[in-house]
């Protein structure tokens, strides 16, 4: 298992664009939103290019500090993000989305890098960046779907108690299903990485049941604590429909 992983000339990349391509041309023809997804894609390409150039400086840094600043960005950007679902009350509950993201997240990314890996130095960046990229992702989609499933909720009048059951367990269905299907239907992008960069698939795994049950986790300690959190504030939460 010493191969090396195979480089990707920027013109064979090009090649996957097609069938984006395609997606949007077929978004266009059933006059859904094509623009945003065009806005979308092209956003994801320059970010990654950056991010690209930037982790490369990074991991060569041996300054705690740029990796703390890193990871404020991504808590309060997932923060943000994460209330896109109910915009009209975004600013107001920022605060809540924050908080949890923070709280739920940050604690999880410490138990795994500091006593399942047991990082040293503690900051490692080249460690501590991505993991923390794969939990604060999945809080915010976490905090995401529950924000809109309570809404949706309680607009139909449904008590809070029962809105907030619903809204966790929606949350919590794409990474539940991610469990059923590892292994079985898919090989996560962690462990296909790892494999593909010639380390033993007995140790991928080892990453890889790390990184469900930390993602698992992550989701449910942030979108719990987000729902009880804007528990006193609901008559707020629902005044804009």
């Amino acid at each position: 298992m010493n191969e090396s992983i195979t480089a990707i000339p920027f013109s064979n990349l090009l090649l996957v664009f097609i069938p984006v391509a395609v997606v949007i041309g077929l978004l266009h023809a059933w006059s859904l939103d094509w623009k945003n997804t065009i806005y979308a894609v092209f956003r994801m390409l320059i970010q990654l290019l950056l991010i690209g150039y930037f982790l490369s400086y990074i991991f060569e840094s041996n300054d705690a500090s740029i990796t703390i600043g890193v990871l404020s960005v991504m808590v309060f950007a997932a923060s943000w993000i994460a209330l896109g679902t109910i915009q009209q009350k975004r600013k107001q509950f920022y605060q809540f989305a924050l908080l949890s993201i923070l709280v739920g997240g940050g604690l999880i990314l410490i138990m795994v890098t500091q006593f399942v890996l047991k990082l040293n130095p503690w900051f490692m960046p080249r460690y501590m960046i991505p993991l923390a990229g794969m939990i604060f992702a999945s809080s915010m989609n976490g905090v995401s779907l529950a924000a809109e499933r309570l809404k949706a909720e309680m607009d139909r009048n449904v008590s809070y108690p029962k809105a907030r059951g619903i809204a966790l367990r929606a949350a919590l269905i794409p990474i539940t299903n991610s469990l059923f299907a590892v292994g079985l239907v898919s090989l996560p992008g962690m462990m296909t990485g790892q494999i593909l960069s010639g380390i033993s698939p007995l140790i991928a795994v080892r990453y890889q049941i790390m990184v469900m049950c930390m993602i698992f986790s992550a989701v449910g300690f942030s979108t719990a604590m987000f729902l009880l959190l804007i528990k006193p504030h609901v008559s707020e939460f629902m005044s804009e429909k």
